[in-house]
Parts: structure tokens; sequence; C-alpha cells
């Protein structure tokens, strides 16, 4: 075999084997990133925008945090907790109605505070949040948004339909954290939630009904009457039956 013959077969084979390589590297990239979008979910996307799009950083953050806290062991509410936290969280959308304001920053500490009874780090905020996305990434940016908010409110830079947003946004998170192990997940059947036009994608304000007009909360389509639904058991806020049993 010539010396050209030779030369043109090393150089196939070296081309051959860096597509060879280059295949191989993109097909573990692809499939890196199937496994952080199925862990992460929104969370995911958020990061890499958060990132300007720079998909390999972000990723790096994403498996950081699954290093750091994926074995995380939390620890479920006891009953009795879980109602307090229920009611509370009832008292500070009850409180939307005279001071939005104050409304914002109690739920900022309340979720605070569920997430440290929970097991999750509670030192600082932001590895509060960075634990958090791993195990609740489908609403762990209701947390944020209701914290930023609550920092605007604090310094009188909000107003109310960003603070109504920020309760109705931290709802789910809230309800994520307190329900119980191994519960799937609610429905508007099952919660006791209104699933018809009267949701919580209505602004905060006022309602007419048969029994005239009743002022009512962001994120409940409910009047501001008593603490219960009438003949149902169920809280109008945590949307829980008697005994805990969600």
């Amino acid at each position: 075999m010539s010396t050209t013959a030779i030369s043109i077969v090393v150089v196939v084979a070296v081309v051959l084997a860096a597509a060879l390589i280059i295949r191989v590297v993109r097909a573990g990239a692809s499939r890196r990133e199937r496994v952080l979008r199925r862990r992460f979910g929104p969370e995911y996307e958020l990061n890499v925008a958060q990132h300007a799009g720079d998909t390999k950083a972000a990723e790096r953050e994403l498996e950081e945090r699954l290093r750091l806290y994926g074995d995380l062991r939390t620890q479920p509410l006891p009953g009795e907790l879980r109602e307090r936290y229920v009611a509370e969280w009832a008292a500070v959308q009850e409180m939307f109605i005279e001071s939005p304001e104050r409304s914002v920053t109690s739920a900022d500490r309340l979720l605070a505070r569920l997430a440290h009874d929970r097991g999750y780090p509670s030192d600082r905020y932001e590895e509060q949040v960075a634990a958090l996305s791993v195990h609740h990434s489908e609403h762990v940016q209701g947390y944020r948004q209701i914290h930023d908010t609550a920092g605007l409110a604090r310094e009188g830079r909000a107003d109310t339909e960003e603070l109504r947003e920020a309760v109705v946004h931290a709802r789910p998170f809230f309800e994520d954290l307190v329900r119980p192990p191994h519960h799937g997940a609610t429905t508007g059947a099952t919660t006791g939630a209104t699933t018809g036009p009267e949701t919580a994608r209505q602004p905060f304000g006022e309602r007419r009904s048969g029994s005239g007009v009743r002022r009512w909360l962001p994120g409940t389509g409910t009047g501001s009457g008593s603490g219960t639904r009438a003949g149902t058991g169920h809280t109008r806020f945590g949307h829980t039956r008697k005994g805990g049993a969600w």
C-alpha cells in the first residue's frame, strides 16, 4: 500500500473516531438533560433562563443541588401540627382583606417555618430554596415569588395585585408541604376546592351571592363568612377534613 493510501486510511479512521466520540458525548448530554428535566420539571427551564440560556451551566447547578440535597431525609408533620399550619394559613389569607402587606409577609415567614419543620435547611433562605427545589420542583417558584414580594411589601413597593398573586401562587407550595405523606395529588372533589368559573383566577374584591355582597380572598373563591363550609367539615383555606385527613 502506498504512502498516500495509508495517509487516506489514517485520516478516515481519525474522522470516524472523532464522529463516534461526538455522537457518544451528545448522547450522554441528551440523556443527562432528560434526567434533569424529568427530575426538576419547570425548575429546569427556569434555571436555564437564569443562566442566560447556558444549558451546561444550568445543568451543573442542578446536578450540584442533587448531590447536596437529593438524599435529604425529610419528616412528615404530626397531625396536630398539620392542622395548626392549616389554621394559620387560613388566618393569613383572612388577613389579606385588611392588610395585604401583612398577609404576604406573614405567609413568607409561615412557609419558612413549615419548611424547617419538614426538615429542610433553615439557616439561609438560598440554601432552603435549593433543597426545596429538588423535592418540590413543581411549586417552589411560588415560595420564591412570595418571598420576593414580601421584601417589596416591607419597602412599600408592592401593589395589591402583586400581593394577591403572590398569595395565590404560594398556596400550591403550602399545600404540597403540608400534605400527609404518600398522599396523591388533590383535586377539587377531594379537597373541597371549587373548579368552576368562580376559582382563584378571579381578582380580589367583592362578590354577590344570594345573601348579598360578600368579601372574598385571594386564591379561595370563598366569601369571608364562616371558617368552614356548612355540612362538609372542610376548612375553607387548607381544605382539610376534620381529623387531618385530606
